[in-house]
C-alpha cells in the first residue's frame, strides 16, 4: 500500500487540510467480486483518515464497448446501493468511479458521488466520447456503444468544491477553466488511459490542468491488467496547484493517499495570480449549457 501526503494524520485537526484516497482497483469479470473488493479498499481508506475516496473509470465491469451493454445497470441499482452504503458507513464523500449506466434505451459512462449520508450528490455522464485512431497503436470508438452526458458535474464538502470528469474529460482544458470558474479548488478523473496514451500524457495532462488553473487535480484508474482486452496505464495521482506530483501509484492494485491544503492553494493564487490577470476584454471562456 502507498502513501504519500504533505503531512501526517495530526495535520487533519487544521480545518484547512483533508486526505484524498485514490483506490486503483484491479477489476475482473466478475460485478460482484469487483463491488467486493471496492468495498473493502473504501472502508480501508477511510481507515487512514480519508475524507474524499475515489474509485477508477468503469471499476464495476471490464472496460470495452462490448461489455458495457452487458454490464449496464440503472441507477439507482445494484452498484449504485453498494455505494452508498459504503459512504454512509464510512463517513465519507465517496466518488465512485464510473459504471455503465443504462436510461431510456441508452448506455452512459456514468460517475456517482455520495455523501457521508449515503446520499446521492450527483452523477456525471461522461461528456467527451473516447473516439480515438492511433494507427498501428490503438483504435477505440466509445461511441459505438455509449452516449454523451450534457451537464457540469460539481459537488460541495465542508473543505471545498469539487468538480468530476472521466478519463476522455481531462484532455479538454475548458471543462477544468468552467469547474475553476465556478469555484472548485479540486477536479477528480477516474479513468483509464491505455498503455499508448498514458506513458506519453496521463501525467502531463493532470499537470497541465492543474498549472492552468491552479487547482488539485487527481485520477484513480483501474490496476493494470496485462491479460484483459483493454489494458490500463494505472498510475493513479494526485497533482498540486503548483504541479507537483504529491502522489502516484504503480501499475499494481493499491490506495494512493495525499494532503489537500487548501492554504498552500491559497499561496499558490497569490503568489501568481492568475485568477486576476486574465484578459477578459480579449478572451472568454463560457459555460453555454448549466443544466
Amino acid at each position: 500500500m502507498q502513501e504519500t501526503a504533505e503531512g501526517d494524520m495530526s495535520a487533519f485537526a487544521m480545518s484547512n487540510k483533508f486526505r484524498i484516497g485514490l483506490i486503483q482497483l484491479m477489476v475482473s469479470s466478475a460485478k460482484l467480486e469487483n463491488l467486493n473488493r471496492a468495498t473493502k479498499l473504501v472502508k480501508e481508506a477511510a481507515e487512514q483518515k480519508a475524507k474524499v475516496v475515489v474509485l477508477p473509470e468503469c471499476f464495476n465491469s471490464p472496460y470495452g464497448t462490448k461489455f458495457f451493454p452487458e454490464y449496464a445497470e440503472k441507477i439507482p441499482g445494484e452498484t449504485s446501493q453498494v455505494l452508498s452504503e459504503a459512504a454512509k458507513e464510512c463517513g465519507i464523500y465517496l466518488v465512485g468511479g464510473s459504471i455503465p449506466e443504462e436510461d431510456g434505451g441508452k448506455l452512459y459512462n456514468t460517475c456517482m458521488v455520495f455523501g457521508p449520508d449515503g446520499s446521492l450528490l450527483l452523477k456525471h455522464r461522461k461528456i467527451h466520447l473516447f473516439n480515438i485512431d492511433v494507427p498501428g497503436k490503438i483504435r477505440f470508438q466509445e461511441s459505438e456503444t455509449l452516449s454523451p452526458g450534457s451537464s457540469y458535474s460539481v459537488f460541495d464538502t465542508p473543505f471545498c468544491r469539487i468538480g468530476v470528469g472521466i478519463c476522455y474529460d481531462l484532455r479538454f482544458a475548458e471543462l477544468a477553466q468552467i469547474y475553476t470558474q465556478k469555484g472548485c479548488h479540486l477536479l477528480v478523473y477516474p479513468g483509464a488511459f491505455n498503455m499508448t496514451t498514458g506513458p506519453a500524457h496521463w501525467e502531463l495532462l493532470q499537470r497541465g490542468r492543474a498549472i492552468d488553473n491552479q487547482v488539485y487535480v487527481a485520477t484513480a484508474s483501474p490496476a493494470r491488467d496485462e491479460k484483459a482486452s483493454y489494458v490500463a496505464w494505472g498510475h493513479s495521482t494526485v497533482v498540486s496547484p503548483w504541479g507537483d506530483v504529491l502522489a502516484k501509484a504503480g501499475s499494481e492494485e493499491t490506495i494512493v493517499y495525499a494532503d489537500i491544503d487548501m492554504q498552500h492553494l491559497t499561496d499558490v493564487r497569490q503568489q501568481i495570480p492568475l485568477h486576476t490577470q486574465k484578459r477578459h476584454d480579449l478572451y472568454k471562456v463560457t459555460a453555454i449549457q448549466e443544466g
